[in-house]
């Protein structure tokens, strides 16, 4: 009789059905600025591994890099009328631990080089 597993749990929270299909949808959605970036992430320049639209908790965040625990979020006309969900948001995010980078889309689509600038000298310091 085979022994029965438990189910692998990303950054140890449960699954939910409700998030899985969330993130699923905002993969295939992504933003011209998520796009532009994830190209760079998914091609390990900065010498780790991100993932996108993955769940930490209850949140969905954009970009994420367990081995450094770091998030990055790409900010676009939304988040300007959701302060309030944003701040709480961020605050659990960075009470479990998670440091979180925040750029807007018009930063990475327009200012490319700063933003992966900026990332590089987060990951070679962090």
């Amino acid at each position: 009789m085979l022994a029965k597993t438990e189910p692998k749990l990303r950054d140890r929270y449960p699954e939910n059905e409700h998030l899985k299909y969330r993130r699923r949808s905002l993969r295939h959605s992504l933003t011209k600025a998520e796009t532009t970036l994830w190209q760079w992430l998914r091609k390990n320049k900065t010498g780790f591994r991100f993932r996108r639209q993955t769940s930490i908790g209850k949140y969905i965040v954009d970009f994420y890099c367990h081995q450094l625990k770091l998030i990055i979020e790409v900010d676009g006309g939304i988040h300007e009328e959701q302060v309030g969900y944003d701040n709480k948001r961020e605050t659990w995010l960075k009470e479990q631990g998670y440091k979180i980078l925040r750029f807007k889309n018009e930063d990475v689509i327009y200012n490319l080089p700063l933003v992966l600038s900026q990332i590089n000298n987060f990951v070679n310091k962090g």
